[in-house]
């Protein structure tokens, strides 16, 4: 009975968003499974073709504040429709491109574009939300961001391998101009009957408060925690795990639907007890990522984790992202962008601190140590955020 309450009171726009995000978000994690293809096509190095995925990770990092500013008097229908016109348009020139270089810039505009529209997506799920589901909001969209990550970059990637590599692409184009043609029968042209009209000099002041941007650093490590570890799993299970190469795949996905509980959990417990589903989330990373250290060498504990890698991970996104409007819910367009831009740094830095032991000769079981170390630096900030947010609202 509660669970249908929750679905008849969550308005149909959020999972619009959720779709949307899912189809533009595709295009994030395709890129992986295809680098070879795009290489051999444009006669370029692996690594050079490597950094088409670091160009759209930088749009997406640094698109989302000013782009928030810039369409922060937009109606919210008008700045997702455009910010996913102007992604599918920068896509189509990526694919009739030839060289490398149109492609990087591409690249870079669609990243733009992602953040622009994630950044409003997450204010807009805010704003129709009832004021008791807002995390649960927030959860929905993020979860198509889950879905993109397991099935839609899987997805493209089957199809590139058999149209050669833009057909994964215009897949992804195919799919964002459905999601937004949705967008202009289903969102609503004005902000919802009691939400606060955005201001700038509001928002900006918003960004003073040394708790909101604890709260930035808290996504950023948060996100590391776990996507280091995952960065790397797929070399783990087969070089020290001793995985069946076949089996990859199934193990993958089994991340996740780990992520996926996660997240339907999350959304549910993230309204009434936010701190607490938070530091769930965390000290379940903490364990789970210093158990891959340990167990690294046994296959079936190390699929087992997996599933718990997902499952803590994407339980305390919805408390993350919640955060931010609960500090600054007079800022939700500004404070849901630099939250979107935390997000994407905490992408961008962890096959990076991950990456550092293996270079250092301490073998692919160390990015588990990696991985509980930045969770105890999340700890840590969140703890410092919640003594920081039970000050008086003034400072």
């Amino acid at each position: 009975m509660t669970t249908r309450k929750h679905i008849k009171s969550m308005p149909p726009a959020v999972y619009l968003l959720a779709l949307s995000l899912f189809a533009m978000g595709s295009a994030e994690f395709l890129m992986g499974g295809i680098l070879p293809m795009i290489a051999g096509d444009l006669q370029i190095s692996l690594p050079m073709a490597g950094t088409l995925i670091s160009a759209f990770a930088i749009g997406a990092l640094i698109g989302a504040p000013p782009f928030a500013i810039l369409a922060l008097r937009w109606p919210k229908r008008v700045a997702l429709v455009a910010s996913q016109g102007a992604f599918i348009a920068a896509t189509v020139v990526s694919l009739l491109a030839s060289g490398y270089w149109p492609i990087l810039v591409a690249r870079f505009a669609m990243g733009l574009a992602y953040a622009c529209f994630w950044a409003v997506a997450a204010s807009t799920a805010v704003q129709l939300a009832p004021p008791d589901r807002h995390a649960r909001a927030l959860s929905i969209v993020v979860s198509g961001l889950t879905v993109a990550m397991v099935l839609g970059g899987p997805a493209g990637t089957f199809i590139s391998e058999a149209t050669g590599w833009r057909g994964g692409f215009w897949a992804v184009v195919a799919g964002t101009a459905v999601a937004a043609v949705a967008g202009l029968l289903v969102l609503p042209s004005k902000t919802p009957g009691g939400a606060q009209e955005p201001d700038l000099r509001t928002e900006l002041r918003a960004m003073r408060r040394p708790v909101l941007w604890l709260a930035f650093a808290t996504t950023a490590a948060t996100t590391a925690s776990y996507m280091g570890t995952f960065g790397y799993l797929g070399a783990l299970l087969l070089g020290v795990s001793g995985l069946p190469a076949h089996w990859l795949p199934a193990v993958l996905t089994l991340f996740g639907i780990g992520a996926f509980i996660g997240l339907t959990i999350g959304g549910r417990t993230a309204d009434r007890r936010p701190f607490t589903t938070l530091v769930a989330g965390i000290l379940g990373l903490i364990l789970v990522s210093a158990a891959v250290a340990v167990l690294a060498s046994d296959a079936t504990a190390t699929v087992s984790l997996v599933f718990l890698l997902g499952v803590a991970g994407f339980l305390l996104n919805p408390a993350v992202w919640g955060r931010v409007y609960v500090v600054a819910p007079e800022a939700p367009m500004l404070a849901g962008a630099m939250n979107s831009s935390a997000f994407q740094a905490g992408l961008t830095v962890a096959p990076l601190l991950a990456g550092l032991p293996i270079s250092l000769g301490h073998g692919l079981p160390a990015v588990g140590w990696v991985g509980a170390a930045i969770g105890v630096a999340a700890l840590g900030l969140a703890l410092l955020g919640e003594t920081g947010s039970r000050a008086p609202a003034s400072r």
